[in-house]
């Protein structure tokens, strides 16, 4: 069943029940969530837990470092190790779409009656859209309609984590360089499932950075992370540049000059991450910042209550057929220690 023919199930009178709406069962409470994260980059990515109730907590464990110790045979030194609980409170937030469609629109388009399947279609794609971007960029306090629902990961991260100023440098291995350097070498010890997230025009930068010679420029970026013509690595060009290598999957793999992994660790290519943020380091100027995330893949916490609603009503005096959906979400981060959120980082004048 594709996308179309989903959404056409999920906005059917006769599937939501009659009067035009209704809360969706089970199955297609779960076929609509699966819908929406698969539209999505980030959501796709992190953990997923359906939830049953609008509060759910999540329970943690942490044992610590370093419990193990010399033994004295015969000898009971009465010392135990106790593991540390905590719990991760998620809280959804109440989110809403509307949109409709006149009757006269479905008559005169091209498409006909089929036009309010793709329609629903088209606002299930937005949700997705909207909801990445909310978890990605949320912040109670801005005025935005959807970014004020929920703190972002963004905002929790530079709260929490471990938080590395690049103070304008442009994307190159420096970045990546001091971001590993403040992650906990306890973490490094699972390095192979790390990962790297960033914005397109960020990745696009790198990228660049690794293609540089007498064809593209002398050099790239400024201060201790400028990449002088000629300098190590160069080599890379020739198939970054024509061979289709790196992006946000890696590329095709073709030998050691495979998917781009900077120290060992893989790239996501977040779309919906901004780069119109106003530097914070002095001398700062335009509003052309971007962000770089190094953490695990289920550090992040997205909740998607099961309860989603979507109501179809006919309102005879506007000839229209509106529609209003409803979705309860919420997000987190498990382990914020796990985590480091860098920031400023300036993104290429052309």
């Amino acid at each position: 069943m594709d996308s179309r023919e989903l959404l056409a199930k999920v906005v059917n009178t006769t599937d939501i029940g009659s009067g035009g709406g209704g809360i969706l069962n089970p199955k297609q409470a779960n076929r609509f969530i699966d819908f929406v994260v698969d539209q999505s980059v980030l959501v796709a990515d992190a953990r997923l837990i359906r939830m049953n109730t609008p509060q759910q907590d999540i329970d943690k464990t942490n044992i610590g470092t370093r419990i193990m110790r010399k033994a004295t045979e015969g000898v009971d030194d009465g010392v135990n190790v106790d593991p540390t609980f905590s719990k991760i409170n998620l809280t959804t937030v109440k989110m809403r779409l509307d949109w409709e469609l006149t009757t006269e629109g479905l008559e005169d388009n091209i498409e006909g009656t089929s036009l309010e399947d793709h329609v629903a279609s088209m606002m299930a794609r937005q949700t997705s859209n909207d909801l990445e971007d909310c978890f990605i960029h949320g912040d109670k306090t801005s005025t935005d309609p959807l970014l004020k629902s929920l703190d972002g990961w963004r905002k929790l991260a530079r709260a929490n984590a471990h938080v590395v100023d690049v103070a304008g440098q442009n994307m190159s291995r420096l970045v990546f360089d001091r971001a590993l350097r403040n992650l906990p070498n306890k973490y490094l010890q699972r390095r192979s499932q790390l990962k790297w997230y960033t914005s397109s025009t960020l990745l696009q930068d790198y990228l660049w950075s690794l293609s540089l010679s007498t064809d593209f420029g002398a050099t790239f970026g400024s201060g201790a992370g400028q990449i002088a013509q000629g300098a190590a690595g160069l080599g890379l060009g020739e198939p970054i540049v024509n061979n289709g290598i790196g992006g946000g999957q890696g590329g095709a793999a073709n030998g050691i000059n495979g998917a781009i992994r900077p120290f060992g660790i893989g790239i996501l290519e977040v779309p919906l991450m901004e780069e119109i943020e106003l530097g914070s380091y002095s001398g700062a100027t335009g509003a052309s910042h971007g962000a770089v995330d190094l953490t695990f893949p289920d550090n992040r916490i997205v909740g998607i209550q099961r309860d989603i609603q979507v109501f179809r009503e006919f309102e005879p005096k506007k000839d229209a057929i509106e529609y209003t959906q409803f979705v309860r979400v919420a997000n987190q981060i498990e382990n914020a220690d796990a985590w480091v959120a860098v920031k400023n980082v300036k993104t290429r004048t052309l």
